[in-house]
């Protein structure tokens, strides 16, 4: 099997840069279809106006209803084709990005996505998580091309409050360790080929980056400023993240996460803070070197990661709760089976109930 690795055609981030939207999408298509929240539609309304200014483009706003299910992605495609625009554009966090690309996809349409917060790496990846109604996890939607143009304006991104930036290190967190554990394993990548060295040299920056300048980076978002410390953090949870996961491969971290939505108290919870926590399973799994949990225990208490249960909002779980999280965890069809080792339902429980212990001890230290 080749050595595959997939990215946006363009990535481009910069201060100011949703101004210049149009600029960026008028060679795939004039009208724009743009799919983001009412909250969303407020804050860069007047920035897109401004971009298609003199142009005569239309732009078609589309609210989003707040799960990327497939009952919502069918309702988007159909209001896409009745909209007479030729370029879905996603505004907004991950689930917009994930209903955004698949509804291009279905469409058969040029997508480009812009991320008003960086607490996801979805936005650069060729993949889209499909939950139930409920929000459940139900499965993964491989789409056979990543996103036509990435669009990141740094200025609004470092207005989001800081725990979205935080929850994007904790996803960007566990790419390195998954596609370290999937180069081990030799299993495939998330675009069907083998881990590539660039694909492991953008992961480990990316987990080099979010360890330099994570918590100045987390800092300098509580007073809503952008500083070089911001923009790195923001590339590595946005750019280094969803080619480094996606050409690395997933493993034990994101089947956890998909896991834990089986318990509805982590509903609240945000996608990226529930992958740190499935971060440390995974190392658990592993039996990772004790230094190395330390550093990921430090990173992890330093910017205000998950690290026990309780703070995944589950204070007394019972044994029957973890293990339906175990048994989702290791469906056949997740990426749990990617490790470099036999995994099941039984050491998965183990593996949590560990990885808790270690981050009440961590804490407690």
């Amino acid at each position: 099997m080749a050595n595959v690795i997939g990215s946006p055609s363009r990535y481009v981030q910069g201060r100011g840069e949703l101004a210049h939207l149009y600029e960026h999408c008028e060679k795939y298509g004039k009208n724009l279809f743009v799919l983001v929240s009412a909250s969303g539609k407020k804050r860069v309304e007047a920035k897109i106006a401004q971009s298609v200014e003199g142009t005569g483009a239309k732009v078609v706003y589309e609210t989003f209803n707040g799960e990327c299910s497939q009952k919502e992605i069918d309702r988007v495609v159909e209001a896409f084709k009745a909209s007479g625009c030729s370029v879905v554009v996603g505004i907004g966090g991950g689930k917009i990005h994930d209903t955004a690309k698949a509804a291009a996809y279905y469409a058969g349409a040029p997508v480009v996505i812009v991320p008003t917060i960086a607490s996801t790496d979805a936005p650069c990846s060729a993949l889209s998580v499909i939950y139930t109604d409920e929000g459940v996890f139900d499965r993964y939607l491989f789409l056979p091309a990543n996103p036509t143009v990435v669009l990141v304006d740094t200025d609004i991104v470092a207005a989001a409050p800081a725990r979205l930036l935080v929850s994007g290190m904790g996803d960007a967190l566990a790419t390195y360790f998954e596609a370290r554990a999937c180069q081990a394993s030799g299993a495939s990548n998330c675009v069907g080929g083998k881990v590539t060295l660039a694909a492991m040299s953008l992961a480990r920056l990316c987990y080099e980056t979010l360890l330099a300048d994570g918590l100045k980076a987390k800092l300098a978002v509580e007073r809503h400023v952008c500083t070089k410390a911001v923009e790195n953090v923001i590339e590595a949870n946005t750019y280094l993240s969803g080619v480094g996961f996606e050409s690395g491969g997933l493993a034990g971290a994101h089947a956890i996460h998909n896991g834990l939505t089986a318990i509805p108290e982590t509903h609240s919870l945000y996608h990226g803070e529930k992958v740190a926590f499935g971060t440390l399973v995974q190392l658990v799994l592993e039996n990772a070197p004790l230094e190395e949990l330390e550093e990921v225990l430090e990173f992890c208490t330093e910017v205000g990661l998950p690290t026990t249960l309780a703070d995944l909002g589950v204070e007394n779980p019972t044994q029957e709760q973890l293990m339906e999280v175990a048994k989702l965890a290791c469906a056949d069809a997740d990426t749990l089976h990617n490790m470099p080792f036999p995994v099941d339902a039984d050491s998965v429980y183990a593996a949590i109930l560990a990885a808790d212990e270690l981050g009440k001890y961590y804490t407690d230290c």
